[in-house]
């Protein structure tokens, strides 16, 4: 059974950093680009970042210089880094893979909120 299980979330004021976490299971995870999307409130999900199986990395414009995604295929997770928060990151993280997201299969994602 596939299952994608985010950690990490919660509550930092603007310019602080969190590190959010996804565990996978009930695959081959090394197999699979691991991407993150974010949904705010009010807004549909949109792409944050990827990191694919040959060590590459792609970033949404805003999130450029501040976020940095990895992946630990030893471990089956992958990682997003996030530095300098600013309001408008205020979200649900998920991460997923492109042929599950297709399918409608979503974890339940960790809430990031940025706020003073």
């Amino acid at each position: 059974q596939v299952q994608l299980v985010e950690s990490g979330g919660g509550l930092v004021q603007p310019g602080g950093s969190l590190r959010l976490s996804c565990a996978g299971s009930g695959f081959a995870f090394s197999k699979y680009a691991m991407n993150w999307y974010r949904q705010a409130p009010g807004k549909e999900r949109e792409p944050v970042a990827v990191a694919t199986t040959f060590g590459t990395t792609n970033y949404a414009s805003s999130v450029k210089g501040r976020f940095t995604v990895s992946r630990d295929d030893a471990k089956s997770t992958a990682y997003l880094q996030m530095n300098s928060l600013v309001p408008e990151d205020t979200a649900v993280y998920y991460c997923n893979t492109e042929q599950f997201a297709n399918i409608g299969y979503w974890g339940q994602g960790t809430r990031v909120t940025v706020s003073s």
